[in-house]
């Protein structure tokens, strides 16, 4: 903008210089009037009709006693008299006309002297702007130091608590946080302080950005947001400088909320630096440490911090006078994923055949984020459809997408290999209706989605945060059912299970060496990670165990896989022509929900008309979030169990 007006200044300076030249000279010019010979001006003069003549170098302007003025000219050879006379005027005709000479300026020296005035107004103007240009240049150099924080005003749309959903327990908490903001003497007259840092803690997606602006919404204060990563640069000390501006304007701005966000990226652990003990992100955090336990309790000041990564965070941040107060954002339960539902809903036509209650619980494990995405999903599939609402089905063809990807209806398979994928979905299945301790199937398809070929998806009944040992054994009889299939109806196995192999593989060591589930070994942990806290990431597994227990960790987790093994196998045998049956409906209609799925294996009657993969059954039901994308033909593993 600045740049942009200079321009046009100086462009409007050269214009008004050219047009100041311009109407000089024209003014010089006698426009308008006659042209007569001089010897018709000579009769004129013997006549007494003039009274003036003008003499502008050789041009004439004639003026006659009624007025009239008419332009001539001269010989440059004599004066204007000797000409006259040498036409037969007489002395006493031009003794009566009044004769002007006008001293004519010099164009030359006019030009010359106007271009050199017009090359010292732009020598003049340029050094101006140059020298203006590099004071903001200087002045940008200089800034490195300042503050990138972005303030949020009043002015501007305000997110509320009503915004946020899902996370009840932690609106509760940060309500005390406005409270103080709004009125501070309320506490101070207690001698109660408030906590000067609020740590929010969660998984990526679960609102811990939005819940920091709901705060500074409800509280009507202005809000400093800033990333951790903007405060590091590739000059020493700029990051503790941002940090010394940060909170100098937002001392000025009192009462106020600074949110850092992403705060692992400069709060990590001092002294794991690559580059030594005392490198740029430590100086950051070192200037972090000292602000924030330098306010005192009439500034006002309230740092918010968000991190999906507290374990790397350095303990002089998280202890009481810093961010003493520790907020964890979980995952959302079933109620708390229709709150949020409702949120992202709003203001959208929904048709009357949509329950909310029935959508979240089709999505266990999914966050604020995934539910938005999930919401957006459905609307660009309702529009993609011509339709002027969003239904039931938009939403359920939603979380197919979300989970498992779009359908790849391009890719083709030969006959053999949809035989293969179809018994592969149909034995997981099976083995998942039949054990008491897996979730009741709710589709089972060979539709190529995303990476994986098929999938089979299980709803459990309620959401769960312990698990038992019975149903770690039915999961990884469920997840072996595939291959089983395989096995007994091939005779021969495919790489169609090899993710299933892998997560069966470390959910069983985990049994064993982290939840003490091994009646041999007993309630023992073994192994410690070792985790470099500076790349933030598990390095390996330090064994503080003899190679003798290592050999029977070994024969353990081999133990409880063959078992599960052989459980799915045994459920295959004793249901083989529900198997068959199962696979074969597969191949005929490619998608079994649950009620087609019950249908088939207890010998009723289906419906006629084919449920594709693209489109989802009439009745409203519920899915499971299948768990990690498979290398293979199948996308059927169930969520990974989080740590009891």
């Amino acid at each position: 903008m600045n740049s942009r007006f200079r321009g046009n200044t100086f462009i409007t300076l050269l214009l008004i210089t050219a047009v100041i030249f311009l109407g000089y000279s024209l003014l010089t010019q006698s426009n308008g009037m006659d042209t007569m010979p001089l010897s018709d001006v000579a009769a004129a003069v013997n006549d007494g009709k003039v009274k003036s003549i003008t003499v502008t170098d050789d041009q004439l302007v004639v003026t006659f006693t009624d007025g009239k003025k008419v332009r001539s000219s001269k010989e440059p050879v004599s004066t204007l008299p000797e000409q006259l006379k040498a036409l037969g005027v007489t002395d006493e005709s031009l003794a009566q006309v009044e004769i002007e000479v006008m001293q004519t300026p010099d164009w030359g020296t006019l030009l010359s002297t106007g271009g050199m005035i017009l090359t010292l107004v732009v020598f003049l103007l340029g050094g101006y702007f140059f020298l203006r240009q590099f004071q903001g240049a200087n002045n940008q150099a200089l800034s490195f130091g300042k503050s990138r924080a972005r303030l949020y005003t009043g002015d501007q749309p305000a997110v509320t608590f009503d915004d946020v959903a899902g996370v009840d327990e932690a609106k509760e908490e940060l309500r005390e946080v406005v409270e103080f903001l709004k009125e501070p003497q309320k506490f101070i007259k207690l001698g109660a302080r408030i906590p000067k840092g609020v740590l929010l803690m969660g998984a990526p997606g679960t609102g811990k950005t939005l819940l920091a602006k709901a705060v500074a919404g409800e509280a009507g204060v202005p809000f400093f947001s800033i990333s951790g990563s903007e405060f590091v640069e590739m000059f020493v000390g700029v990051g503790a400088s941002r940090v010394r501006d940060l909170f100098d304007q937002a001392k000025r701005h009192s009462p106020c909320i600074v949110f850092l966000d992403e705060i692992d990226a400069v709060g990590r652990h001092r002294g794991a630096g690559l580059g030594g003990s005392h490198d740029e992100r430590e100086q950051t955090l070192n200037q972090i440490l000292v602000e924030m336990d330098g306010f005192d309790t009439d500034t006002n000041v309230i740092v918010i911090a968000a991190t999906n990564r507290p374990d790397i965070l350095d303990p002089a941040l998280l202890r009481p006078g810093r961010f003493d107060r520790r907020i964890v954002l979980d995952r959302p339960d079933i109620r708390g994923r229709e709150a949020i539902l409702k949120v992202h809903v709003r203001g959208k036509p929904l048709a009357d055949d949509v329950d909310l209650k029935t959508l979240a619980k089709a999505t266990p494990g999914f966050v604020g984020a995934d539910i938005a995405n999930l919401v957006n999903e459905a609307a660009i599939l309702a529009a993609r459809r011509g339709k002027k609402q969003i239904g039931m089905a938009e939403f359920e063809e939603a979380i197919e997408r979300v989970i498992a990807g779009p359908e790849r209806k391009s890719r083709l398979l030969s006959e053999e290999e949809r035989r293969i994928i179809a018994y592969h979905e149909a034995g997981h299945a099976l083995v998942a209706h039949h054990l008491p301790g897996c979730d009741p199937v709710h589709k089972v398809s060979i539709v190529a989605r995303g990476m994986a070929s098929g999938y089979t998806i299980s709803l459990p009944e309620e959401d769960r945060t312990v698990i038992t040992r019975s149903k770690f054994k039915a999961q990884l009889a469920f997840a072996l059912g595939g291959r089983a299939a395989e096995e007994l109806v091939l005779g021969e196995v495919t790489t169609g299970a090899a993710n299933d192999l892998e997560q069966v593989t470390e959910m069983a060591r985990a049994m064993v060496t982290r939840y003490g589930m091994s009646d041999k070994l007993g309630p023992m942990t073994f192994g410690q990670k070792e985790e470099l806290v500076f790349l933030g990431k598990e390095i390996g597994e330090q064994r503080d165990y003899s190679e003798a227990v290592a050999q029977e960790i070994d024969a353990e987790v081999r133990r409880i896989v063959h078992e599960a093994y052989e459980q799915a196998k045994q459920v295959l045998r004793e249901h083989r022509e529900q198997l068959d049956a199962v696979a074969q409906r597969l191949l005929e209609v490619e998608t079994l929900e649950a009620d087609e799925f019950i249908a088939v294996v207890e010998g009723r009657s289906v419906p006629e008309e084919p449920t594709t993969g693209g489109t989802p059954a009439p009745e409203p039901s519920t899915r499971r979030e299948p768990g990690p994308g498979k290398a293979g033909p199948a996308l059927d593993m169930p969520p990974r169990p989080a740590p009891a």
